[in-house]
């Protein structure tokens, strides 16, 4: 039986030597984002890309459609269960699978795609760490090949504590036992730009944006004493965090996963997602902001 290492990553070379194990189900997420001073929409899928090139044995999810509730007005909210259990399970991806999952941008979307299954109790996931930039670095191969996978059965089990709305974030506002944490760029989280009506952060957030966690060059993630430099940075004490519950947020809560991740590298303890994040809080006026 295929097992994973500790932790919410492996490395290249974990998953080369594990090409073609009859459990392991890879999942390509590339997706788009434009920066907030560009015409909208901003968000986009590359299942294009994905076609041309990509790991052998990797199916393709797109973050805008497959993993999301396409009902809910806020944009990119999380597939209600019955939804997942039926996408999931038509891919091949199922209780008993071993999934890996990336992307080519700061493992942000590969990041979202892990909280989803963790969020819904799917705990036989990992990161690739570098995902194909350093996959296509070190000479690995790709292919145009697309997999077919008998149906399966994935049991959504949901874990409320990993995801935060926008009325529990209200609530904890004032709360010495919650620290939020912004992972978007900073002019977004001084108010200079932003991608909804209203620009600035949520009052008492730290800022740790996510493309600061990870090498520019491979996308991997810094060692954890670089990391938690970052977050002291930031003006987070993390050896006063172990009794509060942190909750990282972003735009639309997929940028802010590559942030949670690197907490959980240093300490060990998993935060949690404001699944809503600045794409609601921003354009809710009579929510609270701070500049």
């Amino acid at each position: 039986m295929l097992e994973l290492p500790t932790g919410p990553l492996v490395t290249t070379a974990w998953l080369a030597d594990h090409l073609g194990e009859p459990n392991l189900r890879i999942v390509d997420a590339r997706g788009k984002v434009l920066p907030p001073t560009e015409p909208k929409p901003h968000y986009f899928a590359r299942h294009d890309d994905y076609a041309a090139g990509h790991i052998p044995g990797a199916l393709y999810l797109n973050w805008l459609e497959d993993i999301v509730d396409l009902d809910d007005p806020v944009p990119t909210q999380i597939a209600p269960p019955d939804k997942l259990a039926r996408v999931l399970g038509e891919r091949g991806i199922g209780d008993d699978s071993i999934v890996v999952i990336y992307d080519d941008w700061f493992s942000m979307f590969a990041g979202r795609v892990l909280w989803v299954l963790r969020y819904y109790g799917f705990e036989q996931a990992r990161i690739l760490n570098g995902g194909l930039l350093k996959w296509q670095a070190e000479g690995r191969p790709l292919t145009t090949v697309v997999p077919h996978y008998p149906p399966a059965t994935f049991t959504p089990q949901p874990q409320p504590s990993l995801r935060k709305t926008a009325d529990q974030i209200l609530a904890s506002l004032d709360s010495a036992a919650t620290l939020l944490i912004d992972a978007r760029n900073l002019a977004e989280y001084q108010g200079h730009e932003s991608r909804a009506v209203r620009g600035g952060h949520i009052p008492n957030a730290a800022h740790v944006f996510y493309q600061s966690l990870l090498s520019a060059e491979d996308h991997t993630f810094s060692p954890p004493e670089v990391l938690r430099e970052r977050f002291t940075a930031a003006g987070i004490d993390l050896d006063t965090l172990e009794d509060r519950e942190v909750v990282a947020y972003c735009n639309g809560g997929v940028s802010a996963t590559p942030t949670a991740l690197a907490y959980e590298l240093i300490t060990g303890r998993r935060a949690a997602i404001y699944d809503g994040s600045w794409n609601e809080w921003g354009n809710d006026l009579t929510k609270p902001l701070a500049q």
